[in-house]
């Protein structure tokens, strides 16, 4: 089975560190922290631009030496209110301390120095819906291609409804072929609400070299190398993700699977 499932590694500090060389891909690389009050974090950017998400809770954070304040508005993930969020270039540091119990992704990617540090949300994050039917969830464009803030960085997060489907009817991207497709490597940090539930996340590619489909517990993260990634929430259980994409070119352009590409004429 490929190694695509994630658990976190510990309930309290750093519970998720993936890199490109873990993942055996080249671009993207997602961590997690888990703290209470008063607990820290810190790295250096090195070769990366990252982005911190406020998940939950709040912190002070300095970066690119500045101090950027409390950081921080939204407690529960599922208030589905816009995240506060800090871009850091390459070559620089970052530090917080944690004002309240709190959850941190550090979402990254290769960096250019082409962008400054910056805040980035809530203002200018809008919560928007997408889809139709059990197929609607609800999107926070927090970097995407429409932003420019980052030389690498896809970012997005978005909340399914339970009994809904996510990112489909399937598709990928994982083709280095613009305008027509562009390859991102891309990794989903789930939550699920009540946290006692799961979800559940297949990757696959059309002539089935790559067929995994995954049970996804809250704080679980999904590894997409390849293939079409839907995801799924069973009936009674909502259903976070925060997607990091990277790849060559910083445009997210995807082919759908041929199997349904029926439903989106239908829906179009």
């Amino acid at each position: 089975m490929a190694d695509l499932l994630r658990k976190p590694f510990g309930t309290h500090g750093k519970v998720h560190e993936i890199t490109p060389a873990s993942a055996g891909w080249r671009y993207v690389g997602f961590s997690l922290y888990r703290l209470r009050p008063g607990e820290s974090a810190a790295e250096a950017t090195g070769a990366t631009e990252v982005i911190l998400v406020l998940v939950e809770g709040r912190a002070r954070i300095h970066a690119a030496g500045q101090d950027w304040g409390v950081l921080g508005e939204r407690m529960n993930v599922f208030e589905r209110t816009p995240p506060q969020c800090l871009y850091v270039p390459n070559g620089q540091d970052w530090s917080l301390v944690a004002e309240t119990d709190c959850t941190v992704a550090v979402c990254a990617a290769p960096g250019r120095g082409n962008h400054p540090a910056r805040r980035i949300g809530p203002g200018g994050i809008a919560l928007t819906e997408r889809g139709r039917g059990t197929n609607t969830r609800y999107v926070h464009n927090i970097a995407m291609e429409a932003e420019d803030y980052c030389d690498s960085l896809l970012v997005t997060e978005v909340f399914t409804p339970a009994g809904h489907w996510s990112s489909y009817p399937s598709h990928r991207h994982d083709e280095d072929d613009f305008p027509r497709i562009t390859y991102l490597e891309e990794t989903y940090y789930h939550r699920i609400n009540p946290a006692q539930g799961f979800g559940i996340q297949r990757v696959y590619t059309e002539d089935g070299t790559l067929d995994e489909t995954m049970a996804v517990q809250d704080g679980d993260v999904v590894l997409v190398p390849r293939g079409h990634h839907p995801c799924g929430a069973p009936y009674g259980f909502e259903m976070y993700y925060l997607n990091v994409m990277a790849g060559p070119r910083r445009n997210w352009r995807f082919q759908p699977d041929p199997a349904v590409t029926w439903i989106l004429d239908r829906d179009a």
